[in-house]
């Protein structure tokens, strides 16, 4: 059990649901019981373990709503969350399960917009403003400035004061889109109708619609049942604009939709030709693939523009979610089926098309791997992924600021087609990297170790690795940030190295001349990794500073040093620049940015900053590690003899121990295992000319600084090392 201590009040919040068992709400049972209890016993125990005592809970509602809004929402659907119930948590039983809250009822309940979470527990952490303004209106009963939300980034194009009167071409395709879907869902009882016209469009056209099916026999012939998305990637597919704009009239005439087609399609997801259909062949699929299909079309479309009840909006829901599930067990892939719901609703559903994924990737930050988009894709993942982006594209520092702006940049950017899927990417999709990564490729710290170093990392946010010269200081500071950020994406990862010269001004803001003359105020690295991250706060970002002693900390940092504290990371505590430009506002370092420093502790100014750093950065020591794990690399990936290897070790062993009992050095200057650890793809025929090449380019360089005043004794131990080789 979790410290059931007297509990304190805390800046971390839990918005959670009550409805499950069907559409059951078990807000009554959780009050009188004072508990809060996960309705699953398979999903969301290490979100609930992770609940701290002294936590504040909410009881939320997500639904949405066209009517009785207190605002113009022009006919349009607006996300609500309803808050039924606050309170603090008094006990974790640790089981994943359940635990104590002390409740207090909000009769009548309380109904928030726009900024909602569908999941089933979401976490939400001060620092940002939406998630600022959430808190607030949940737990102290402040009102919603609904009008800021409206005219945010994200929201504005559907219910902000200023709106366009000649919309951009995209919107345009985006009424289109949702006015084929509201009249295709028509035809989910009647598709032996929905067939027959498409089979009499298909024969009068001279435009080939891909409607011939195979049957078990082996025989082929006219398809005789189809899904909705299906229908409607008839005009979104790998052929000419003009073709998909004569087969989109066609069968918008056929719905009677009297919204205009698109004159272009460009920025809409499209299926490849040889793979246009969400179902397989008659002779292969089940007898309730299409069904299914039809079942999640209809629950997208519910979920998003039903006016229904609250409890009609949590069933509704539900079966969103089974649907979309039950979907995913079909043959379909997480690509395939976020584009097509993107089709369905644009504003709603974020394409997942590869083009889209690359751009989410890779200029949006988005760590991808988190959402289980290569395996195990569910809705609860879609549902986080969209509230993840939301927070992203409601900033200053985004180009783009819907779903359907998004896909269009990501289908609009200059990248290459693949050829299997027919969907366009940046970049091949990056593989995860964990603690096993950085053990495959070479560390010879224990996994506790590591796992240490990193759990440090995320709580104090800054940490320094310090220790001799060669024992892998910035080779395991960008590894960690590989494993923080969950791939080895260099995005959000940034390195740079402190020197004597480095100042405030290279580093966080200074004066530079400009083009013109004139001098104009410039963002150092660590502001612009600032910037970044609040741009994307789902995403981690990582700093890491390479020799950071070497620098005048206060000098360099200024405000920054006493932002970098792990509790200074709000904007409460946020500081006006030394250098500010007029009118901005005070900067604080959001919670995702984390700062790993590489420190040699042989240096001797080390005495100097060790003061100033203390506080703000845990340390980590480092030290030479001719060990167990070392000799099983450098044997079995290097290729190096082991009868070799061990010589290696003994008389580096012997170095080390001369350096540590010299009074004028000490341990601190022990030579580190990298000097002899040889990269596989670099190990040369010739091991031992290998090895003499070292000592005399690399150790014995150093060991004539250690002992500048006697050099007959670097020479002495200069030799120990290649005797008798």
């Amino acid at each position: 059990m979790i410290n059931t201590d007297t509990p304190r009040e805390s800046e971390v919040c839990w918005f959670v649901g009550a409805s499950y068992g069907g559409s059951v709400d078990q807000l009554p049972r959780f009050l009188a019981q004072g508990i809060w209890e996960n309705g699953y016993t398979d999903k969301h125990l290490e979100k609930v373990r992770s609940i701290r005592p002294g936590e504040r809970i909410a009881i939320k509602s997500s639904y949405v709503r066209k009517n009785d809004l207190p605002f113009d929402n022009r006919g349009e659907s607006v996300s609500v969350m309803a808050i039924k119930a606050i309170g603090v948590v008094t006990v974790n039983h640790g089981d994943g399960r359940r635990v104590g809250v002390e409740w207090t009822e909000i009769d009548p309940k309380r109904e928030w917009y726009f900024y909602t979470n569908r999941e089933t527990i979401w976490k939400v952490e001060p620092g940002e403003p939406f998630k600022d303004a959430l808190i607030d209106f949940a737990f102290n009963g402040s009102s919603q400035d609904i009008d800021r939300f409206r005219n945010s980034d994200f929201w504005r194009d559907r219910f902000g004061d200023e709106l366009v009167e000649e919309p951009e071409e995209w919107p345009r395709r985006v009424e289109f889109y949702e006015a084929a879907a509201d009249a295709l869902v028509a035809y989910r009882d009647n598709r032996a109708k929905l067939v027959a016209g498409l089979h009499e469009i298909d024969d009068r056209i001279n435009v080939a619609m891909n409607l011939q099916d195979r049957f078990a026999d082996g025989t082929t012939g006219p398809l005789t049942d189809i899904c909705p998305f299906t229908v409607m990637g008839l005009f979104n597919r790998g052929t000419t604009e003009e073709n998909r704009r004569l087969i989109a009239a066609e069968v918008a005439a056929l719905l009677g939709v009297t919204v205009p087609v698109p004159t272009s399609f460009v920025g809409v997801p499209q299926f490849n030709n040889q793979s246009s259909w969400l179902f397989r062949f008659a002779d292969t699929r089940g007898p309730d693939d299409i069904d299914t299909l039809w079942n999640l079309f209809a629950a997208v479309l519910a979920i998003t523009d039903d006016s229904a009840t609250e409890d009609d909006a949590e069933w509704l829901t539900k079966s969103f979610v089974e649907a979309f599930d039950s979907a995913r067990e079909l043959p379909v892939g997480a690509a395939q089926l976020g584009k097509v719901l993107h089709w369905v609703r644009p504003w709603d559903c974020i394409s997942l098309d590869l083009k889209t994924q690359s751009y989410l990737r890779n200029v949006l930050g988005m760590d991808l791997d988190r959402y289980n988009i290569s395996a195990g894709f569910t809705c609860e993942d879609y549902f986080r992924l969209g509230d993840d982006l939301i927070e992203i594209l409601d900033t200053d520092a985004s180009s783009v600021h819907s779903f359907p702006e998004v896909t269009l940049a990501a289908l609009t950017a200059d990248e290459e087609t693949d050829p299997v899927s027919g969907d366009q990417t940046a970049t091949p999709i990056e593989t995860s990297y964990t603690v096993d990564s950085i053990l495959e490729e070479g560390c010879f710290l224990t996994r506790e170790r590591l796992d240490e170093m990193l759990e440090k990392l995320r709580t104090k946010k800054n940490v320094i690795l310090q220790g001799p010269p060669g024992t892998g200081k910035t080779w395991l500071a960008k590894r960690l940030a590989y494993t923080l950020i969950g791939s080895k994406s260099r995005t959000t990862l940034r390195t740079m190295q402190f020197h004597p010269n480095m100042s405030y001004e290279d580093f966080v803001r200074g004066w530079r001349p400009s083009g013109d003359g004139r001098l104009t105020l410039v963002d150092g690295p660590f502001l612009e990794t600032i910037r970044a991250a609040m741009s994307a706060p789902s995403v981690d970002h990582v700093l890491v500073i390479e020799e950071i002693n070497r620098g005048n900390l206060a000098q360099i940092f200024g405000e920054m040093l006493t932002l970098l504290e792990a509790d200074k990371r709000t904007p409460d505590e946020a500081l006006h620049l030394s250098y500010h430009h007029d009118g901005e506002r005070p900067v604080h370092i959001p919670s995702n940015v984390y700062v790993i420093g590489t420190m040699n502790v042989a240096d001797r100014s080390l005495a100097i900053v060790d003061i100033a750093l203390r506080r703000r950065f845990a340390f980590f020591e480092l030290e030479p590690a001719f060990n167990a794990s070392w000799r099983r690399w450098v044997t079995e990936m290097a290729g190096l003899d082991s009868g070799f290897v061990t010589k290696i070790e003994q008389r580096m062993g012997v170095l080390n121990e001369q350096i540590a009992d010299d009074r004028g050095l000490g341990k601190q200057y022990r030579v580190g295992h990298s000097y002899v650890t040889p990269h596989p793809a670099a190990v040369r025929p010739n091991a031992h000319q290998w090895y003499r090449q070292v000592v005399e380019s690399e150790i014995g360089p150093l060991l004539d600084e250690y002992w500048f005043d006697s050099p007959e004794t670097a020479a002495a131990a200069r030799a120990a090392l290649i005797e008798d080789l």
